[in-house]
Parts: structure tokens; C-alpha cells; sequence
């Protein structure tokens, strides 16, 4: 006796891949999942790398090689805390505190440069700290930048630029953020100045503002650089030992040069698999702020190009993902705020990057994250917490933990279900009151016949399909005067 037997399709790695690439675009809560797994993993290498880039300078300081790193880990405590709050607020309690936010920040940025209270001028040619009790170094620019990126979002969401004059929020914007670049400017410190800049260009261009706006500032930007660059000074021998680098050439290796030089030095050592965590040589005074601007490097020699890869992969992923929980936001608010917070941690990261492995000319910038400071840690982890806030507030994911539960995170951490945006809660979300505090068009609402909701659109409006004139099918047995009136309404909306 024979027997037909059918063969299954042979499936392939490819076929494998395509069907795992669909079940991870199926998966509702994939932006929230992956954003909190790379942001967490990057606090981990901070921590780790603060542990083990900071036992020199913490024994030159202290009797215990540890101190700097256990300070690193009390801001990263206290970074998640404000973690856990920006995920546990609303998008409508977040977006009503934007404005003391804002006003807090300029508040702050003129502060420091008050004689007496801002510090840093001694020792690394800017005054743009703020000491706090316990010893702690708080920077004013830092939150600005969070500020200046929740106000764009906030001011520029379901807007359209269409003119030049002062009461359009687009100019409004860009004349606040501009006088907060002017303070940061002042205070000396160019590169955060630069890294304030690109958020607000970004945010401009996730508005939608005309492109030339953005070409404009880029030329003007240039032209500053252009400037500095034959002033002379500190920052001019720094451009010049950028472009020695890019040839492969640093003549003053003692002076200007050395950091940079250092910096080499040090990924030349680690290789591919690198010395080893904690071995590092040039944590022991050869290369400076080894914890803080230089941390890259230190990652480099002790992790290797494989460390260094998986630095750099985990903030790409962080970008990618942070774009796309912008495009499956609720609002244009959530989706103007995530897309800022994604690329301007990003930005920032690839500026630290660049300037350590040559390609960009040394700036002081931090590698978010991961290096070790001063209340730079608290206020970027705690925007990250707003960024997951975006990601877990998708309509999709609103819909699978109704319907499924709140995910394990959540449960453990008591962060509420989110609420959809067609549905309100009390306090902040309570719905407007009607009766006499009621507005016009509230109560025109209110007091609309049923009639006019139960008539389809046709009825109402006096238009068919086919085109044919709207008078000519007025309905029959109703006075055309009042069905003119009725016409005329309709219009009207």
C-alpha cells in the first residue's frame, strides 16, 4: 500500500529571522521592554566603570579606594528615584509643570553666573556649577537642556509655522531658547552651549519648522566655530590639536595635546579583548578626568573593542527605539518629547565618543550615563524616565494592559495602568465643568438638540453623494427657512 505524504517547506535561518521580526513588531510593549533593558545596562557600565576608573583619584583623596565610586552610586540612587517618578506622572500633570520647569532653569543659568555662588572658573575655565550641601556639583545647563526640550514639546505640538512675528510659538521658542544659549555661552562652557544648540534645532525640526530656519542656525554656527578657531586661546589650541589628530600627528604631547594623546594611547592598549576590568594604567594619573570626560577610554583599554561596540550598539538602540515610541505616541506632545529626550542623550553620547577616538575636537562633554559626576547622572536618568513614560503610554500598550495586566516592572515598582486618552480621571483629569462656569461653546454643546446627532451627515448638511446642489434636497415637510438656517451651521463647522 503507498501513501502520499507531503513535505513541509523547508524553513530557513531567513524564514526564521522574517518570523521573529514579525512577532517582535506584533509585540505591543517591545519600545517599552527594549528602552528600559539599554538604559539600565548602560547605568550598570557606569557604575561598574565608576568602580573601577575612580580607585586611583579616590585613594589620592581618601584613605578608601572607594568613596568616589559609593558617591556614584547614592546620584544613581537618587537618579532612579526620579526614574520612578517621571514614569508614574501623566503626560497631563508633565505637560501643566513645563513652565516651572522652564522658569526654574533660567532661574538657575543667571544664578551661577552671580560672583560667589556659581563655581568652576579655577578649575576647568568655566563657571558653570552650583555647589550643594554635602558637597555635591549641580550644573544648571544640564537641566536646561531637559527644560528647553519639554518646553519645545510643549509649545510646538500641534503647531505650524507660518509667520515671523513674536506671538507665534515657534519664534517665541526660539527667542527663549535663545536667550538661555546666551547664558550657558557666558558661563564658558562652549561645548554644553553646543549641545544645548542641537536639541533645540531638533526640536524645531520635529515641529516641522521650515528648513531653512535650521541651515540659518547651522551657518551661524560654523561661523562661530570659524571664530573661535582664530581668536586664539584655550579652545584655539584645541581645534588645532583636533586637526593634528586628524592627521596623525600631535606635536605638543605635554601640553594641549596630552589628554587627547592619552586618550589614544589608552584604546591602543585595550585591542580587541582589552586588559582586563580594573587593570587599567592610565586610570593612575596618565590620563585626565579618567572617570568623568575620558571614561570611553578607560571602557576601551579594560573592555576592548568589543566594550566599546557594546557601549556604542546599546545608545544606538536607545535612539532607534526612542524615535519609535515618538511615532506611536499618543500626542504630538508625547511624540515631540520622546523624539527630543531620545536624540539629545544620543547626540551627546556620539560627541563624547567622537572627541575621545579623534573625530571630533574635544569638548568636556560626559558620556551620559556612564560617567561619573555630579548631578548629570540624577538628571539624565530621571528624562529617561520620561522617555519610558512616552513608550509605555502607545495606544497599543495601553490596550494590552488592559486587557492582559500590567507587566511584571510595573507590578513590582506600583506604577498605575496608564489611562487611555479618550477617557479622564479626577484631579488633573477631570472633565470641565458645566453650568455657569461653562464656556460658549462648552454649553452650545450641551444644549445641542439630539436631533442633530442622530441625523446623518447628509440630512444635516444637505449634501448626497452624487453632488447635486444642497438646496434642491431639502428635506420634505420642513420649512426651508428653518432648514436654511440649519444649512448655514453646517457650513459653519
Amino acid at each position: 500500500m503507498t501513501a502520499t505524504s507531503t513535505q513541509k517547506p523547508q524553513r530557513t535561518l531567513g524564514y526564521h529571522l522574517r518570523d521573529l521580526r514579525e512577532r517582535l513588531r506584533a509585540y505591543p510593549g517591545l519600545d517599552y521592554l527594549v528602552l528600559r533593558i539599554a538604559i539600565f545596562s548602560l547605568i550598570g557600565i557606569g557604575v561598574l566603570m565608576a568602580f573601577s576608573s575612580s580607585m586611583a583619584t579616590s585613594l589620592s583623596e581618601t584613605d578608601s579606594p572607594w568613596s568616589a565610586a559609593l558617591r556614584q552610586c547614592v546620584l544613581v540612587i537618587a537618579g532612579l528615584i526620579v526614574f520612578w517618578i517621571g514614569l508614574r506622572m501623566s503626560p497631563r500633570t508633565l505637560r501643566a509643570l513645563v513652565p516651572w520647569f522652564l522658569g526654574l532653569s533660567i532661574l538657575l543659568l543667571i544664578l551661577v553666573l552671580v560672583p560667589g555662588i556659581g563655581t568652576g572658573r579655577a578649575e576647568v575655565g568655566s563657571q558653570s556649577w552650583i555647589m550643594l550641601p554635602g558637597g555635591v556639583a549641580f550644573q544648571p545647563s544640564e537641566f536646561a537642556r531637559v527644560a528647553v526640550g519639554m518646553y519645545g514639546a510643549s509649545a510646538l505640538a500641534d503647531k505650524t509655522h507660518r509667520s515671523m512675528r513674536l506671538t507665534d510659538p515657534f519664534m517665541m521658542y526660539s527667542i527663549i531658547a535663545g536667550i538661555m544659549f546666551v547664558l550657558i555661552v557666558a558661563q564658558g562652557d562652549l561645548g554644553m552651549g553646543v549641545s544645548f544648540a542641537l536639541i533645540v534645532v531638533f526640536t524645531l525640526v520635529f515641529a516641522g519648522v521650515d528648513w531653512r530656519v535650521p541651515t540659518v542656525v547651522g551657518v551661524f554656527g560654523a561661523i562661530g566655530m570659524v571664530t573661535v578657531f582664530l581668536a586664539g586661546g584655550f579652545r584655539s589650541h584645541r581645534f588645532h590639536t583636533y586637526f593634528d589628530a586628524l592627521r596623525g600627528n600631535i606635536e605638543d604631547t605635554q601640553g594641549t595635546g596630552f589628554q587627547a594623546y592619552q586618550g589614544f594611547l589608552s584604546l591602543a592598549d585595550g585591542g580587541f579583548w582589552g586588559v582586563g576590568l580594573g587593570q587599567s594604567r592610565a586610570k593612575w594619573f596618565y590620563l585626565p578626568e579618567a572617570k568623568n570626560d575620558f571614561v570611553f577610554a578607560i571602557i576601551g583599554e579594560e573592555l576592548g573593542l568589543w566594550g566599546g561596540a557594546l557601549v556604542i550598539g546599546l545608545f544606538a538602540v536607545l535612539g532607534y527605539f526612542g524615535l519609535r515610541a515618538a511615532t506611536r505616541a499618543q500626542d504630538q506632545f508625547q511624540s515631540l518629547l520622546a523624539a527630543t529626550l531620545a536624540v539629545g542623550v544620543v547626540v551627546q553620547a556620539f560627541i563624547n565618543i567622537g572627541y575621545v577616538i579623534g573625530v571630533l575636537p574635544v569638548t568636556g562633554i560626559q558620556l551620559p550615563m556612564i560617567s561619573a559626576g555630579g548631578t548629570a547622572a540624577v538628571i539624565t536618568i530621571g528624562s529617561m524616565g520620561l522617555l519610558c513614560n512616552v513608550a509605555r503610554h502607545e495606544p497599543l500598550q495601553v490596550s494590552a494592559m488592559q486587557n492582559f495586566g500590567r507587566p511584571l516592572f510595573d507590578r513590582l515598582f506600583f506604577i498605575p495602568e496608564p489611562t487611555p486618552p479618550n477617557e479622564r480621571r479626577g484631579g488633573a483629569h477631570r472633565a470641565p465643568r458645566e453650568g455657569k462656569e461653562a464656556t460658549r461653546s462648552q454649553r452650545a454643546h450641551r444644549d445641542r438638540p439630539q436631533r442633530h446627532v442622530e441625523r446623518s451627515r447628509e440630512e444635516r448638511f444637505g449634501r448626497a453623494v452624487t453632488g447635486r446642489s444642497a438646496r434642491s434636497q431639502a428635506p420634505q415637510g420642513e420649512p426651508r427657512r428653518e432648514y436654511r438656517r440649519e444649512y448655514r451651521r453646517g457650513e459653519r463647522r
